[in-house]
């Protein structure tokens, strides 16, 4: 089988009709409305309706993939994003918890076979997390607007 997209230019995205879930973790609060907001504007800028977009929020990083399994399973879904940060702080608990919900996430996705954009922030301090805020929040939303229109094409 051959790949019939290499070498083509990528399809410009169009977010009109498509359906997004988002979950936000709350921890961090200040970085997570940051990214959300940014997302949000990018998602209605590239054509998806906000009566289209299901945006939900949960404590932190580790429910985030109970809430994207709990909106895959209700179906209707186009494409799911996660946002959240993680900062690391002095104990091994960074680890655990940005390892953990990571793997949620992608665990969701294949399971679900489900596009999700994860955009949850692993960082070494909070400096780092706002310099990062606004650009992942917007890619998130131009990642889960690709990957919905990709596996629409794929089917």
């Amino acid at each position: 089988m051959q790949d019939s997209n290499k070498g083509a230019a990528p399809q410009p995205l169009d977010g009109k009709g498509l359906r997004i879930g988002m979950v936000q973790a709350r921890f961090n609060e200040e970085i997570t409305d940051a990214l959300a907001a940014a997302c949000l504007g990018e998602l209605e800028s590239l054509g998806v309706a906000p009566a289209d977009i299901v945006h939900v929020t949960v404590p932190g990083a580790l429910e985030v993939p109970v809430a994207l399994q709990a909106l895959a399973t209700r179906g209707g879904f186009h494409a799911l994003v996660a946002l959240g940060c993680i900062i690391r702080g002095e104990t091994y608990h960074f680890e655990l918890v940005a390892n953990e919900s990571g793997t949620g996430v992608s665990r969701v996705a294949l399971d679900a076979r489900l596009p999700i954009a994860n955009a949850v922030l692993t960082t070494e301090n909070h400096a780092q997390a706002v310099a990062r805020q606004d650009e992942k929040g917007r890619d998130a939303a131009r990642v889960a607007v690709e990957m919905a229109q990709l596996l629409a094409r794929l089917k």
